[in-house]
């Protein structure tokens, strides 16, 4: 049996506008990440790409993305990549969250996450890296994120 977030994702991926459909029922399935308004670019076994655009909801007095905004991404990003790739019978929950600033964020940003999967339910906690890019390609912040994955109860 696959993770339920694969099951979504292969599912939405059949009918057009399917990365779209996946990303707003992600902001319903969970509100808060709705607030950024994601959107899910590409999603497979231990990676995870995820965009938001910049827009007034997100942004600060400064005129750039708030930096809670950031980590809000950084979180959803490094969470799919390792949701995707979980075995059926484990779940992860988010125990530990970091982010260096590097500079302004302005613009559309893409946060990536790469990581390699857990290959049993057993306790343990895993920590796991998101970048996040502006439309230039600089690194903007880099995340990282811990989970603690273990069997489904």
């Amino acid at each position: 049996m696959q993770p339920p977030v694969r099951q979504l994702w292969q599912r939405f991926q059949r009918v057009p506008g399917g990365r779209w459909l996946f990303s707003l029922a992600l902001g319903r399935l969970a509100p808060y990440t709705g607030t950024i308004s994601p959107r899910v670019d590409e999603l497979r076994e231990g990676y995870a790409r995820v965009v938001m655009q910049d827009r007034r909801a997100v942004r600060n007095h400064l005129r750039s993305v708030h930096a809670v905004a950031l980590l809000n991404l950084a979180e959803v990003t490094s969470g799919l990549a390792l949701t995707y790739a979980l075995p059926a019978d484990a779940r992860a929950i988010l125990t530990g969250l970091t982010i260096d600033y590097l500079k302004k964020a302005r613009g559309t940003l893409t946060a990536e996450a790469t990581l390699e999967p857990p290959e049993t339910s057993e306790r343990q906690e895993y920590e796991f890296e998101s970048r996040i890019r502006d439309e230039v390609g600089e690194v903007v912040a880099i995340a990282r994120a811990r989970w603690l994955v273990g069997p489904v109860a």
